[in-house]
Formats: C-alpha cells, structure tokens, sequence
C-alpha cells in the first residue's frame, strides 16, 4: 500500500535566507545610526534683534556707526525701524492714521522675524556664512579674507544703512516732494536759535547754518540730491572737498576766541589737543606714553599741526588731521573687522578661512545677542 504524503507541510528552507537578508540588513541600518556624525544642536544663545532707532538731538550727532553683518539681519533692522521713524513723525510727514499693521499687537511682527532668525531650516548661521564667504572674500578671490577685504565688506553694509536713513530724512525735509531739499526747506534744530551765529559757543558744529548747506551743494544750484544731502548729514564720510574744509573751518571757529581765523597754542591747548591727542595715530607714538600730558606734550603736537611755524594753527594745516576728530565709517568699519578677525582667526595668520568662519559663525553676529543671552563686545555700538 502506497503511503500518502502528510496533510501537514513542513517550513520551506527558502524562507531562512530571507529572513537572514532582512536581520543583515536592520544590523546595518542599526550600524549607520550609531555611528553617524550627530547633527550639531543650536546653540542655546537666542539672537535677538535690536533696532538702532533714536531721535538725536541734532543733526550730524547721530550714531550711525551701528551696522549688521548680515544683509538680511541689516534688512530686517531696517524694516523696524522705519516702523518706528513712522510713528515719531507721522504728523510731520502727512500720515494723520496709524502705520501698516498697527492694529496687530507690537510685538507681533518683531517676533516673526526673531524666529526666523532662530529656526535653522529659516536661517542657518552657518550656511549664511558660507553663503556669504565667496562674496567678502572678493579682491583676490583666494580662499582667504583679508582684514582689507572684510573692513570693505563692513563700510558697504555701513554705507547702505547710512544711505537709507538720509533717504528717510530727506523724505522728511523735502517739503514740496521735488525730490530736492532747500536750505528754506531744512528745518535747524529749535534748540539751536538760542546761539548767537556770530559768537563761538558750546553748541557743537553748526550743523544747521547756511555755510554748510551751501557746502554740500557740489552742484551750487542751492538744492540738495540724495548725495548731497547724505554728505549734509555725514560730512565725515563725504569725498566733497567743500564740505571737508567746512569741518576743518569750524573746528577753528569753536575755539577762536579772538576771532582771527587762526588758533592760538592757548586756543588750541584748551580742549583740542586732547581730541587729536587721543587718537590711535598718536597714541600709539612711543614718546606719547607719558603719563604727564600737560604742555610739553601739546607743544609737540602743535608744532606738528603747524606747518608753515608762524605759532598758529588754521584750518588748512588742520586738514590732514579732520579725520582724527570725525573718524568716518571707514574707521569704524575697521575697527570691527579687526575685532572680528582677533575672534575668528584661530590659526592667527591675519587672514580668515571659511573653516574659521564656519567654526566661529555666532562672532559675525554678536551684534544682535542680548546681554543676558551673551556677552557683547559694546565698542562697536
């Protein structure tokens, strides 16, 4: 009798290999997560952004020294603080309702754009340096920054918010919206007509007088463009000859008490001296480290100044010496690019790779941490 083949099967073999491929393949998986480079955590510091709105007390006093170093962060401080310009001088603009989106609550907008600025799929700082390195590191374009080459990326992120803000102003001054502004259209300061415009004060420059309207008018046809109007308000920064001998002239005439045109030693010792003295040129002189300054020390300086020795100083021989009192943008603009590389440059070659870019990403954005978040680095603002 013919036996018959068992109702129950036994398990194929073929299913083991199968079951093998799949335990090799969870282990591997396993494998890869274990060892894997862990993606770096954000850093606990929140960057918090600050606006650099104030009303100054008068113009050419204001602090424009105060710029990011991010194009975008420069953006957004911008947009915020032309909220802010808005609100001051809503009546004196011709806006008699309340700015865009004020029915939304303050804080509102400012918190959108702080958690842009802290969510790394929004904005990475680490890839906005990498994104930015190429476009600092232009002349040469090497692999390297150079403090050149970072201090003309500093005075260009300077140069534009200084550029909007004078284009805010204009806005403010142009009465008529010619895109012009007259010296009949500048309002001076209601503080300044207690000074008398012939007597050397305590007022500071003479900032609202006509000679230095008609200074900045490079053109002479007695209206101010964007330029020209920027350099009214920024004569430090401006490359307008007529507007660097005003500064020069005004200097003098601060100090001139006997009205001569020409500073005397005692004129120029009285409060001068100490101005031009302070300055890192002459600071770091060997034989400035004294610790008396008295008047052996303001001799030296003086008979620097003077040139032609006739004991006087005027605003000609004072000329090479203006940037020393009104340091443009430029010097500041160097000063944070050596802070800058004095923080990233770990290898301290003077120079900045993208890897100490990269490994340093938070010191080109120090300027927009909070005290309690980080310790900031207060020269700079």
């Amino acid at each position: 009798m013919a036996n018959n083949s068992s109702s129950t099967s036994k398990p194929s073999s073929s299913s083991f290999p199968v079951l093998i491929i799949y335990v090799i393949v969870a282990l591997f998986l396993l494998f890869l997560l274990a060892f894997s480079p862990a993606k770096p955590a954000r850093p606990s510091r929140r960057l918090k952004l600050r606006s650099n709105f104030s009303l100054p007390a008068q113009t050419g006093q204001e602090d424009h020294h105060q710029f990011a170093f991010d194009p975008i962060i420069a953006e957004i401080q911008r947009k915020r603080e032309d909220r802010e310009w808005e609100k001051a001088h809503a009546a004196e603009v011709g806006v008699d309702h309340a700015p865009a989106m004020e029915g939304q609550p303050e804080w509102e907008g400012y918190m959108d754009a702080e958690d842009y600025i802290n969510t790394d799929n929004r904005f990475n700082v680490t890839k906005r340096v990498e994104l930015l390195f190429p476009k600092i590191d232009a002349d040469p374009a090497d692999g390297l920054i150079t403090l050149e080459e970072l201090t003309n990326w500093n005075l260009n992120q300077a140069r534009q918010e200084t550029m909007h803000r004078s284009k805010r102003d204009m806005d403010l001054h142009d009465k008529n919206k010619d895109g012009f502004v007259s010296f009949e259209e500048y309002e001076r300061p209601s503080w300044s007509w207690r000074f008398d415009e012939e007597n050397a004060t305590n007022d500071g420059m003479g900032w609202w007088r006509e000679k230095h309207f008609n200074a900045a008018d490079l053109d002479s046809d007695g209206l101010l463009n964007l330029i020209e109007f920027n350099d009214f308000l920024h004569p430090a920064d401006s490359t307008n000859p007529n507007l660097v001998n005003w500064l020069c002239k005004e200097e003098i005439r601060e100090r001139d008490k006997d009205k001569d045109g020409l500073l005397s030693f005692k004129e120029y010792s009285g409060g001068l001296f100490y101005l031009i003295r302070n300055h890192d040129d002459f600071s770091s002189d060997s034989n400035s480290h004294e610790e008396n300054y008295g008047e052996t020390t303001a001799k030296r300086l003086f008979d620097q100044i003077d040139k032609n020795n006739d004991g006087f100083m005027s605003a000609e021989e004072l000329l090479p010496f203006i940037h020393n009192l009104h340091p443009s943008e430029k010097f500041y603009a160097k000063q944070q690019a050596n802070y800058l590389l004095g923080q990233a440059d770990d290898d301290k070659d003077g120079k900045l790779s993208m890897k100490e870019m990269i490994d340093n990403p938070y010191v080109f954005y120090s300027s927009i941490f909070t005290e309690e978040d980080y310790k900031l680095h207060d020269e700079f603002r």
